[in-house]
């Protein structure tokens, strides 16, 4: 078997924020054990996660960030358009043409690992860029497929699926997921896998296919909150089975002040100034929101929130990204006067913030969040109740797993994703009233509330636990690169025996 500072691994995320943040986590903690890591992703892509990498670097360990060109402009998009978030709010079109860009992507990664002096020992391909498949088929590669969703999400879906449930219910009617391990209700708007709508249908085959021929699967999560979920999806997809997280709970991540203020992107805010002012406030009275970089609230809900946040009268610190391009959300914090009323006790960032910064001073005492993975575990990690706000995709599922599950969230009101509410009602689902209703049964001193802020702090001790030595999280990891360096001499010695009887044919 190979010396751990012999393997390689390349690692492929999604081109979205909540797809590369984790996976740079992953190839810091890969780094760590001593396998050369590779991340592989667009220019854009790679400048706003270049500094992580680079403070990595210096920090020793062997890690690169390779870029690939996007073709972007020859499948109708804008030069530039290279992540997800750059596609929100164009037409549905724009995004179909995004994900024929980034299937495209195929040619300039085989073009670069054919370049390598040495193939590497595995890909580590997102669950979302199922068009490595071939890629490692042709080379010979041992790929691994990375979920970045919650085991709860990924096993609802399967469940549905196998028992055929999305084709016999409409759109908005109610169901129970069948074979969960525990009760689960939902409908098709708000347990759908990524690419089960319309339009995707390749896609989303093309992702079946590349995870039944995978050769395992990791999750960011640990098995202390979704042990009974990681078991259960194991042994549906006959597949082992790694959860390597939360990987923001590794202490190379949560020691490194840095880290956690430039993590993902640097902030639109000095992060100085941020930790001054919750320096200025009690313990766990703050409330921080964020709703992650996708998610858009419509003007109109955002005025609610606003009006809820004011009525509640606690103090908060808003990243409200909708303010950089939404003149209507610039008027009502400018000109109806909302940043100047509540300026002694709220403190607003336009655009994104220091998010793990923020949600580690202990003046945070709730998260409103819309249940991203990403914000979920960060939330788990530091043991912050949450207020749930989902809006699409798994987000729901999280919500479930948050307040159903785990006893640590509770619910704004938001019954379906945002692009299913009439026009009429301009993207309205939680009202001022609901929004200060939800703020103080989270925040406040009943006995319920005092108990979700215990279990919170048990879980983050166990997420913690899980990442350090002798923890599950770090025990998967380093079981994950020993299982890849034996594959990956096996398969080579399979290749490289094949060959002469192959020549000995001619």
């Amino acid at each position: 078997m190979a010396t751990s500072s012999e393997l390689h691994f390349v690692l492929v995320p999604l081109a979205a924020q909540g797809h590369i943040i984790p996976m740079v986590d992953v190839a810091r903690l890969i780094a760590a054990c001593g396998p050369r890591v590779t991340i592989v992703t667009t220019p854009v892509n790679a400048a706003r996660n270049r500094a992580t990498v680079d403070g990595a670097r210096t920090a020793g360990l062997p890690l690169d960030l390779v870029e690939l060109p996007l073709s972007g402009p020859r499948h109708g998009l804008p030069e530039g358009m290279e992540a997800v978030d750059q596609v929100i709010g164009h037409e549905p079109a724009m995004y179909i043409k995004f994900l024929s860009a980034i299937w495209d992507l195929a040619g300039p990664l085989e073009e670069y690992i054919r370049a390598l002096p040495r193939r590497p020992v595995c890909l580590v391909a997102d669950a979302s860029s199922p068009w490595t498949a071939p890629v490692c088929a042709r080379l010979g590669i041992p790929r691994l497929v990375m979920h970045f969703p919650s085991a709860y999400f990924q096993l609802a879906v399967h469940c549905l699926t196998a028992h055929g449930v999305h084709d016999r219910v409409d759109e908005m009617e109610p169901f129970e997921v069948p074979g969960f391990p525990v009760r689960a209700v939902g409908c098709k708007a708000t347990v759908r896998g990524f690419f089960q709508y319309p339009g995707l249908e390749k896609e989303h085959q093309d992702a079946l296919d590349a995870e039944a021929t995978a050769d395992g699967l990791l999750f960011n999560t640990f098995r202390g909150i979704e042990g009974t979920f990681l078991d259960a999806y194991a042994a549906a997809l006959g597949k082992t089975t790694w959860a390597v997280g939360p990987t923001c709970a590794s202490s190379s991540m949560v020691d490194d002040a840095d880290s956690k203020a430039g993590r993902g992107k640097p902030a639109d805010v000095d992060t100085g100034h941020i930790v001054s002012w919750l320096d200025a406030r009690q313990q766990a009275s703050v409330l921080y929101v964020s709703f992650g970089s996708i998610t858009q609230l419509t003007a109109k809900q955002l005025a609610e929130l606003a009006r809820g946040l004011e009525a509640s009268g606690r103090p908060f610190v808003w990243a409200i990204k909708e303010a950089k391009t939404d003149a209507a959300v610039r008027a009502l914090l400018d000109d109806e006067g909302f940043e100047a009323r509540v300026k002694d006790r709220g403190l607003l960032v336009r655009g994104w913030a220091p998010q793990v910064t923020i949600l580690s001073h202990p003046a945070v005492g709730g998260f409103l969040t819309h249940c991203g993975w990403n914000g979920t575990l960060e939330a788990l990690s530091l043991g912050v109740p949450a207020l749930t706000w989902p809006t699409i995709a798994d987000q729901f599922c999280s919500e479930m797993l948050l307040v159903d599950v785990l006893g640590v969230g509770v619910r704004s009101g938001v019954k379906i994703p945002a692009m299913y509410v009439p026009k009429e009602g301009e993207g309205v689902q939680v009202t001022s009233g609901d929004v200060e209703k939800a703020i103080a049964e989270l925040m406040g001193d009943e006995p319920e509330a005092a108990a979700r802020r215990t279990k919170a702090k048990e879980i983050a001790a166990e997420a913690r636990a899980a990442m350090v030595e002798g923890g599950s999280s770090h025990s998967d990891l380093t079981d994950l690169i020993s299982y890849v360096s034996e594959l990956s001499r096996k398969r080579g010695h399979e290749n490289s025996t094949a060959l002469p009887s192959a020549a000995a044919e001619l």
